[in-house]
């Protein structure tokens, strides 16, 4: 009690009282302000004061008291009272002071105190609660951290905020419609504040905020049922519906669970379904959502279809640049077509700059400033004509074309890709060219490449243009150590992927090493315990700094030892020496258009046997050599991120030759044996000597092992492949959110030219498994085909003794579905599932394009410049391998380093 009359106006109550409210906060301040007067006067009558009429007083002492950070001159300063002043208590002085001080929002009590009357003068003291400020704020409930980060910014919960009522009604409110818009109707908020103590363990006046979010799971669609449908059957309407669908027990791809975006999405591609049948007035009138229960709930829509129509005159005004025929072309719509809304405007205003249309046309060939509008200008009976007002504006050129942000990648080795040139003539289709070919360099950032148009000036005709980039890590380190192939392999590899070869005599260049230049140095040396190899390769991408001509050269060498599988042991003694080096020179061209490519390669390889036998070599000792030419042809519009391609498709034709030597070295490959010291046969048809004496059965394998020698001392084959894969952006879920199909088919084949000399036992084909390359270097390739073992898909009917030779022929197809789960600079991280299916044959008669070993399963992809491609796949096989019955079942792969 304090020591002197007071009168106290208390507020607790009446916040109870209005604690349901919609605004409690706000209704506080009007029953306060009702309050004063009323308080006043019973507080008087009870201490006998003379304060009940109203009486005038004048102001003694003011006081500020209570919990401020405020300083007490400032406070009574905004009050407007100062001592002297005569004033009515109660009095509507004394409530304006209040009010204006509740609108502040920054007290949670506020208090007149009178302490002390002597005659007319009246002593007061205000006394004030300051709202609390937020210390922290946390929240549980949610997995994500990007959820209550999202969260936090979206209701400013940063430290030092005002805690009001209204923010933590405002702030619960806001969550729970949150999550009942994405399909969480069930979703329950509980906010509670705690004082918070400074480090002494003093009470501050802070609070900290924990936010318990109960999200629930999303309530799904039982059914969605349509009135006013007779042209359209609901099944129809049903299936335009891309991302909402009701629950079937037969679908597996598509989830029933409602999210609202999605919703309001699919409902206007229920009208452009309607727009491409002709019904233009198609409309939605109505649409309900019904709470089943708790887990379900169900869609009722009303629609109203209207008339079909037709398409009437299509004229257009205002064009100089092209005549109506050629835009009438670029429409490719007549008179008496069914009303097509959705086609109509994307021939006439385009959504991609590839795509035919009337804007697009403009756009890619400098009409910048360009506006195109459709308009109906008559509807009669069922048949509507439009009228295409074309305003062409001034052509336009680009004045200044600048990059920012390269601060390791030179000027020059960006400049070279830009299709966009100072005083060119503007293109669209060629500032999107330039977004993809920066993307593929890989030496920036893909996901952040955004062109910005700088001082666009339509009265003028000029335009600048900045590509800002963000520098990626281009060099890549291969450090690894493992136990495979019967012992410790350890593999030490290094990438420079933007590599300068002008920095190498320049000490201030290395950071670590020189780079800038846009050049690709990769180094590599494995090693185990019964084989080594060593490989150098270098490509410059633009030789004389003029042209797209890259070239480009490698060097690589292998030792392998006969390695025995049973007792582990590798016999130095005898081995299999491998030397390869190859020169090549690449041309991208412009014309059929800029996304093709031939490339040139002539390579050399020699192959040293040392006593050296296996299955795969009909001679232990001795050496083949292999000089080759290599053409290739690919065109490549994949876009734009090289690591996660959203778009566009590939192609590589190659054709690997050598020299037909058999048409002039006067060989005859099918009596090859009567070259050799053997050249007789007796009448049982055994080979002899000279000396008439039988030939042995080692003599025989002898003079096998040299009639293969000479054989295949150069090489002489042909080889085919093709691969083509198209990428499709199935759903968008944000601007790096992107549901991709990655479509794939390839074929090989490996050809003689003289049958009687036949296929060498090199460069043949090895599929199924993870796809990596083994170490050996004698040409062979190895085809991916997850669900099985590392080459193991051989042709069927082939001897036990030859399954490991390879095949000659090979065909795979593959699906795989990807999604990713970030593409950051620091590491790019996608999931994915895949069917595949692929066979090799040892020749066309066995061919059959239906015997397929069939797998599916799922994956993870991740990228680090680092480090390179990471992966790990769990494939499951549906065919049996040779040997075994019934499917190979699960397999376990591992991808390191292998091409997206």
């Amino acid at each position: 009690m304090k020591p002197y009359t007071t009168i106290k106006i208390e507020n607790e109550d009446l916040e109870k009282q209005v604690s349901n409210s919609v605004s409690a906060f706000m209704t506080k301040k009007i029953f306060t302000l009702f309050a004063i007067c009323f308080l006043f006067s019973i507080a008087a009558k009870a201490q006998d004061l003379p304060l009940g009429d109203s009486k005038k007083y004048k102001i003694g002492e003011i006081k500020v008291t209570g919990t401020t950070t405020y300083n007490e001159k400032t406070v009574i300063a905004y009050t407007g009272l100062k001592k002297g002043d005569e004033i009515f208590i109660p009095g509507d002085r004394l409530s304006s002071v209040i009010k204006k001080l509740w609108e502040l929002d920054l007290f949670s009590d506020i208090n007149f105190y009178i302490t002390n009357v002597d005659g007319n003068v009246a002593d007061l003291e205000l006394e004030i609660q300051e709202v609390p400020v937020l210390n922290q704020v946390r929240f549980t409930g949610l997995k994500k951290k990007s959820a209550k980060k999202e969260l936090t910014d979206e209701n400013d919960l940063k430290p030092g905020v005002k805690v009001t009522e209204n923010l933590i009604t405002t702030t619960k409110n806001y969550i729970e419609n949150k999550y009942k818009k994405e399909g969480y109707f069930n979703a329950k908020v509980d906010i509670r504040t705690s004082e918070a103590t400074d480090t002494t363990g003093t009470v501050s006046n802070k609070v900290n905020m924990v936010v318990d979010v109960d999200q629930g799971d999303r309530v799904k669609i039982a059914e969605i049922d349509f009135a006013g449908n007779e042209k359209f059957s609901d099944a129809k309407i049903r299936r335009s519906m891309k991302e909402t669908k009701q629950k079937n027990i037969f679908r597996f791809w598509k989830r029933s669970k409602f999210v609202r975006k999605n919703y309001q999405s699919d409902k206007q591609a229920i009208i452009d379904k309607y727009k491409e049948e002709g019904y233009r007035d198609a409309r939605i009138t109505s649409d309900t959502l019904i709470k089943k229960d708790e887990e379900t709930i169900a869609l009722q829509l009303n629609v109203e279809e209207g008339n079909q129509y037709y398409i009437g005159e299509i004229d257009f005004l205002g064009n100089a640049a092209y005549t109506d025929e050629q835009l009438s072309r670029v429409m490719g719509l007549k008179k008496g077509d069914v009303y097509n809304g959705v086609l109509i405007d994307e021939r006439v205003q385009g959504r991609e700059p590839n795509k035919q249309s009337v804007a697009n046309i403009y756009q890619n060939n400098g009409y910048l400033f360009s506006n195109i509008d459709l308009v109906e200008t008559n509807v009669y009976n069922d048949t509507i004509d439009f009228e295409i007002r074309i305003v062409e504006g001034k052509e336009a050129y680009f004045d200044e074309i600048r990059v920012t942000g390269n601060d390791k990648t030179k000027d020059h080795v960006i400049y070279r890709e830009l299709r966009t040139k100072p005083g060119q003539k503007y293109s669209q289709e060629a500032v999107v060219a330039t977004v993809r070919e920066l993307g593929q360099l890989g030496f920036f950032d893909a996901e952040q490449l955004e062109p910005k148009f700088v001082d666009p000036d339509p009265q003028a005709g000029t335009l600048s243009l900045e590509y800002p980039v963000v520098e990626a890590g281009a060099s890549q380190i291969e450090l690894q150590g493992g136990y495979g192939g019967g012992g410790f392999i350890g593999t030490l590899g290094l990438s420079f992927n933007n590599f300068s070869i002008q920095g190498i005599f320049d000490k201030d260049a290395y950071k670590p090493v020189p780079m800038g230049d846009g050049q690709t140095l990769s180094l590599r040396a494995q090693a185990s315990t019964f084989y080594q190899t060593y490989s150098l390769s270098f490509r410059e991408p633009w030789l004389g700094g003029q042209k797209p001509v890259s070239f480009s050269t490698s060097f690589s060498y292998t030792r392998q030892f006969l390695f025995d599988y049973i007792n582990r042991k590798a016999d130095k003694s005898r081995s299999f020496d491998i030397l390869g080096v190859s020169v090549g020179l690449a041309k991208r061209l412009t014309s059929p258009d800029q996304y093709v490519t031939i490339s040139n390669q002539v390579g050399f390889q020699r192959y040293d046997l040392n006593n050296y036998n296996t299955g795969l070599f009909t001679f232990g000792n001795g050496f083949s050599n292999n000089m080759y030419y290599q053409l290739g042809i690919t065109r490549d519009n994949t876009r734009v991120n090289p690591i996660f391609p959203t778009g566009g498709s590939k192609f590589a034709l190659t054709a690997k030759l050598t020299p037909p030597y058999s048409l002039w070295n006067g060989v005859d490959y099918g009596n090859l044996e009567n070259m050799d010291e053997y050249q007789l046969r007796n009448e049982d048809g055994n080979l002899i000597d000279n000396n008439g004496n039988r030939v042995t059965r080692e003599n025989s394998v002898a003079d096998q092992q040299k009639v293969d020698q000479k054989k295949y001392n150069w090489l002489e084959f042909y080889k085919i492949k093709f691969a083509g894969t198209w990428y499709t952006n199935l759903a968008s879920f944000g601007p790096s959110s992107n549901l991709v199909l990655r479509t794939h088919a390839e074929y090989g084949f490996l050809g003689a030219y003289n049958s009687e000399r036949g296929v060498p036992p090199f460069e043949r084909f090895y599929v199924g498994g993870d796809g990596l390359g083994s170490y050996s270097l004698d040409g062979r390739e190895t085809i991916q085909l997850r669900g099985y073992p590392n080459q193991s898909i051989v042709p069927i009917d082939r001897p036990q003794d030859a399954r490991d030779d390879g095949a000659v022929i090979y065909n795979k197809y593959s699906l795989e579905l990807r999604f990713p789960i970030t593409l950051k600079p620091a590491a790019s991280i996608y999931a994915l599932s895949f069917l595949e299916a692929g066979a090799s044959y040892d020749n066309f008669r066995d061919y059959n394009p239906f015997q397929l070993s069939r797998s599916a399963g799922v994956g993870l992809r991740v990228f680090m410049p680092t480090f390179g491609l990471l992966g790990i796949d769990f494939g499951y096989g549906f065919d049996p391998i040779v040997g075994q019955q019934g499917p190979n079942g699960w397999e376990t792969h591992f991808i390191i380093g292998q091409q997206f």
